[in-house]
């Protein structure tokens, strides 16, 4: 794996004792004094290093494949490729991306069941062979296009109780399954495993149980049909932060028993899984800037009550909105909740505010209903939490930019990077070379850091 150079992306170390949080300080205090007040990120690939710690010893039998629809920023892809893990990607450009950093194609699985022609077209040029179908017409594209790929049957779940179904669009059920491996029998094409999603932001793990269960069936009828299939792909729907219901580790909990018991140790499976969200949420912090402020007074009720904390209702607008970033409220059923940069005053009085976007559209909000003191033009409002699908499907309508990203990784996680780089990733790391990452970006809102940061600035 080739080096990061200064045409990929810069990067900031942080010194010991410092976060990601001071960076974001430190960058708000450079424009105080300026107009220019533009929205920006802090993202910290220390965080993202800790999460594939985290992620071997959850699912030590697991190699993740990184969902990079999730977010395609190359400072992410090249990390999580220093780091060892594969790719899922979608799309020609998805496949160049994630092959312009030097990843092998036997890394990446093409893991869209609906491709085009000339994009199948390209996996075969570009030596990408393992992908995902799950219909008769896919499998004759494919024999024509890509006779030499290693397919993986999508098939379809019960993901009615994630936030982001995915089987109403794509997944093959156990009696097509049985159809499709009998037609590509007939096509003579290799079929080598299963794959499946349980749906984005699953909220009940036995989903993960009957998925694997129905994936053994499927395997069944492959190996009475002559197949030698070797790969199960579990596919993703693993939460990327904790402010959640259900937590990665209770996830896990569930998986590894039932892995264990449809495909034991033994069987000489492969298995891989897609996570996005687990990888980049909570390592991207946003900052906006209030632009504009209306107050918006309450109609007097005759009411004898002489409470002035209520008497009026604040609109803020920021330079991000659901066009941009925020597009996750939309297409991702986000529920973000703004911090504020500045720490409140104990005696404030707190007013019920909304949050708009900086568009002309009136479907530009971000926050409808929030309690917070009164803030002014010019002040900061934080978004933690904010690495999974936003800047990857950010658009500039109305002609407003995406924000930069900052990016910084700590000394003792650029380290463990380093080695695994060098020797792999290897089981017996140490505990306390994970223990030594800092806290990610998803700092506990409310606490007081040092306004400066002693940390350099060089090329990754």
């Amino acid at each position: 794996m080739s080096s990061f150079s200064n045409e990929e992306f810069e990067f900031t170390f942080l010194d010991e004792g410092f976060t990601a949080k001071d960076i974001l300080d430190q960058k708000i205090n450079e424009v105080s004094s300026s107009d220019d007040k533009d929205a920006f990120y802090v993202a910290d690939l220390g965080d993202i290093v800790k999460k594939h710690m985290r992620w071997h010893k959850a699912l030590p039998r697991v190699t993740p494949f990184y969902a990079v629809k999730c977010n395609d920023s190359k400072a992410v892809v090249k990390t999580l490729a220093v780091l060892g893990a594969g790719f899922d990607c979608a799309s020609k450009t998805e496949i160049q991306l994630v092959q312009s950093i030097g990843v092998p194609p036997e890394r990446i699985i093409y893991a869209n069941p609906c491709k085009q022609v000339s994009q199948i077209k390209h996996a075969a040029s570009s030596g990408v062979q393992m992908m995902t179908f799950d219909s008769e017409v896919e499998l004759m594209k494919v024999a024509r296009a890509h006779p030499k790929a290693k397919l993986v049957l999508r098939i379809t779940t019960d993901d009615s109780k994630a936030v982001c179904r995915l089987s109403v669009k794509f997944g093959a059920t156990l009696k097509t399954s049985r159809l499709l491996l009998e037609r590509a029998k007939e096509l003579d094409l290799a079929i080598i495993g299963v794959s499946f999603h349980v749906g984005s932001g699953c909220t009940d793990p036995e989903t993960f149980v009957q998925a694997i269960s129905d994936a053994r069936c499927v395997f069944d009828m492959g190996a009475e049909l002559g197949f030698s299939m070797y790969l199960l792909d579990i596919g993703g729907g693993f939460p990327g932060s904790e402010d959640v219901k259900l937590k990665f580790e209770e996830i896990t909990s569930v998986i590894n028993p039932a892995l264990d018991k449809y495909f034991p140790l033994d069987s000489g499976i492969n298995i891989i899984a897609e996570p996005g969200r687990y990888y980049v949420a909570s390592a991207f912090t946003l900052a906006v800037n209030i632009i504009a402020k209306k107050i918006v007074l309450k109609e007097q009720t005759g009411s004898d009550d002489e409470d002035d904390a209520n008497d009026k209702t604040l609109m803020y607008y920021v330079n991000d909105g659901v066009y941009g970033s925020f597009n996750c409220i939309l297409y991702d059923h986000a529920h973000v909740k703004p911090v504020l940069q500045k720490r409140p005053k104990p005696d404030d009085s707190c007013y019920s505010c909304s949050i708009w976007g900086p568009t002309c559209d009136g479907l530009d909000r971000i926050v409808e209903r929030f309690n917070m003191p009164e803030l002014q033009v010019g002040d900061w409002i934080l978004f933690e939490n904010m690495g999974a699908y936003t800047v990857a499907a950010a658009s500039t309508f109305n002609g407003f930019q995406r924000p930069t990203i900052h990016y910084v990784i700590s000394r003792p996680a650029w380290q463990l990077m380093q080695q695994i780089k060098e020797q792999g990733f290897l089981a017996e790391v140490e505990e306390q070379d994970v223990a030594s990452l800092p806290l990610s970006c998803a700092w506990e809102s409310g606490i007081e850091y040092p306004a400066t940061c002693a940390s350099a600035s060089i090329n990754v």
